[in-house]
């Protein structure tokens, strides 16, 4: 396949309800979508770098200008067979896993498009549905943060993640539990947390969480492997695991006893799949984290999940929990267990809406 098109579209999507982390405060969800395309035929791609360096040095700035400057002239015009073939050609680029994951899920999407098979085959997934929890921010006052729960719990719900940060913890948790003692819990401190905080761990350790994710510092390895040792909880680290030689490194000191996988974070789907089959090999499970996506990068991460080694519910919420109107469709709907269908349909197996895209984009720029 020869690629002879390229095109970004910057969007915007208000969040149905806005979603709190240790970060801050978001109201909508600000990203990149690409398009590829070779023969006709175009594959789309995510981004999931957001509007502010707090998650990831990544923004929408930065990997724009990555994508610009960069990483699609080194695919203009190249003819490209396999998806995997794009890491070669990204070899000489240090970093932006995000904006090096956009292209590289566009051209899966391409591949499949391309050759009539849907992404889950090409990953060769063995689940037809994958199982999934949601994520609860921060909210105003516990009163609120349980209505929210409710909430999803009766919407089906049976694995729920509290976002969690200093003052907003222990006592969070607890009166949590102490509601729904049956619940499938964990917690995500997104690194707001030192190794000082032991007492707080310790405590948290009396829940029957199902983990806590990445407590100690983003870039940190050793330390958790440090925490790790004095809990029973499992810790799972994300923003720590930039890539497969992140993921054996943790696993070659015990930091963790779980990974979350999330697509954009380590590189694209082909680093993805790698650290999934490491983490299989070492008897270490793993699990899709979400980065409230649309519909594109949400398809990515329900194929990624049906993969064997993804054991714990995934955060890939259905579409309504995050945007209104996505802007690709059909919508990911929530299945009475707590399930999301895995698509079926060639690529991705969602369509771009052309409409909503229009509505929903800030700018775009063509290369061709």
């Amino acid at each position: 396949m020869k690629i002879d098109r390229v095109e970004m579209h910057h969007l915007e999507l208000p969040f149905v309800h806005p979603f709190e982390t240790s970060f801050g405060r978001e109201t909508k969800r600000e990203f990149i979508l690409l398009s590829v395309t070779a023969d006709g035929v175009t594959g789309w791609g995510e981004c999931v770098a957001g509007s502010g360096p707090w998650y990831s040095y990544e923004t929408v700035g930065t990997a724009w200008n990555i994508l610009e400057e960069y990483l699609i002239p080194l695919i203009l015009y190249e003819n490209i067979d396999k998806a995997e073939d794009i890491v070669g050609y990204f070899d000489r680029v240090r970093g932006h896993p995000m904006a090096r994951a956009c292209v590289e899920n566009a051209l899966w999407d391409l591949v499949g498009c391309t050759k009539g098979l849907s992404l889950a085959e090409m990953l060769s997934a063995e689940r037809d549905s994958v199982l999934v929890g949601v994520s609860v921010g921060i909210e105003e006052n516990i009163e609120i943060l349980l209505e929210r729960i409710a909430q999803h719990v009766d919407e089906g719900y049976r694995r729920v993640k509290l976002k969690i940060k200093p003052g907003w913890d222990v006592d969070v948790v607890k009166t949590v539990r102490n509601r729904w003692p049956n619940l499938a819990l964990q917690v995500d401190a997104n690194s707001a947390y030192s190794l000082s905080d032991i007492e707080i761990f310790l405590e948290l350790d009396q829940f029957d969480l199902l983990l806590i994710e990445q407590p100690l510092h983003h870039d940190d390895i050793v330390d958790h492997a440090k925490l790790q040792k004095q809990l029973m909880t499992p810790i799972c680290l994300d923003e720590s695991i930039h890539s497969v030689e992140h993921a054996r490194w943790a696993l070659d000191i015990s930091a963790c006893k779980i990974i979350n996988i999330k697509v954009g974070r380590v590189g694209g789907i082909t680093a993805a799949s790698r650290i999934h089959d490491l983490c299989a090999d070492s008897g270490i499970p793993v699990w899709c984290g979400g980065m409230l996506e649309s519909n594109i990068g949400r398809a990515v991460n329900v194929a990624l999940a049906a993969m064997p080694n993804f054991k714990l519910a995934g955060d890939i919420s259905a579409s309504a929990r995050y945007f209104h109107h996505d802007i690709a469709l059909p919508n990911f709907v929530l299945n009475s267990d707590s399930t999301l269908d895995v698509p079926s349909g060639d690529g991705v197996g969602v369509v771009v809406d052309q409409d909503r895209l229009a509505h929903a984009r800030i700018s775009s720029k063509l290369f061709s």
